[in-house]
């Protein structure tokens, strides 16, 4: 509950006074966000399967962010860094629509 109530105030402030993101970080955010994104999800199906830690829901937030920062930073230095950025958005795409299907099946019994 408390990470929901974190979301959304950090939305609303985004929202609110909407920062200029440097240069450097642009092609960084949207992998960041979207990496946020599954960690949250996640943490939503745990809730309601009932094995939720907020330990577990914090250290998955940090290494998705990071580790998916740094494979587009990798494939920068590469010099292939929008596939790698592809590849990291499709597969926690994967990942967030089969913890959504399973949140759906939790809640609806379907």
């Amino acid at each position: 509950m408390i990470a929901v109530l974190g979301l959304l105030v950090g939305v609303v402030v985004g929202v609110v006074l909407q920062p200029d993101v440097p240069l450097w970080l642009q092609p960084y955010l949207p992998i960041a966000v979207v990496a946020a994104l599954d960690a949250v999800i996640g943490a939503g199906r745990a809730f309601l399967e009932g094995t939720f830690s907020d330990r577990v829901f914090v250290i998955s937030f940090v290494s998705n962010v990071v580790l998916a920062a740094l494979i587009v930073l990798l494939g920068d230095k590469l010099g292939v860094g929008a596939q790698l950025s592809t590849g990291v958005v499709v597969v926690l795409g994967i990942r967030i629509f089969s913890n959504t299907a399973a949140i759906r099946r939790l809640i609806f019994h379907a």
